[in-house]
């Protein structure tokens, strides 16, 4: 990978954002943005685009255990379309089933109080997404994503 990545986690409240350095070996979440609805945060996502200038966008799909499309996967795609409106950069779709369930896990083995793991969760569920989307380049078996 030459350029930096940019990783998205839409929740229904925040979304979550981290970003790999230009050669993909380190990961910074930059935590969360929020705003009065998808529109208003997809907008703010852009700016941090703008800002960061990645190569490629990251978005994680929660897909259900049985991998179809649950109520929250249309919201993110509506997302990632709110999102293609504001961006001139390629979006791709990541399936990240149980990603917060296993960053909750990881921030309670850290012993983070529940204040602090709320603080932090969601640029920390970005960041595992994009972990998962740099580790794939290196193993292509392990990825399952679609171009957007």
């Amino acid at each position: 990978m030459n350029g930096r990545v940019l990783a998205v986690d839409v929740g229904t409240k925040r979304v979550g954002v981290a970003v790999s350095d230009p050669l993909g070996l380190s990961i910074r979440p930059l935590g969360f943005v929020t705003g009065a609805g998808k529109k208003e945060m997809a907008a703010r996502v852009a700016e941090l685009i703008q800002e960061y200038s990645p190569v490629l966008v990251v978005v994680g799909l929660p897909m259900n255990l049985d991998g179809t499309q649950g109520k929250m996967t249309g919201k993110v795609i509506r997302f990632i379309d709110i999102l293609k409106k504001n961006v001139d950069v390629p979006i791709v779709k990541l399936d990240e089933r149980l990603s917060s369930v296993e960053v909750e896990r990881m921030l309670i083995e850290a012993d983070l109080s529940r204040a602090k793991r709320k603080t932090v969760i969601d640029g920390a569920a970005a960041a595992l997404i994009l972990r998962k989307y740099l580790d794939g380049i290196k193993k292509p078996e392990a990825l399952e994503y679609e171009d957007s």
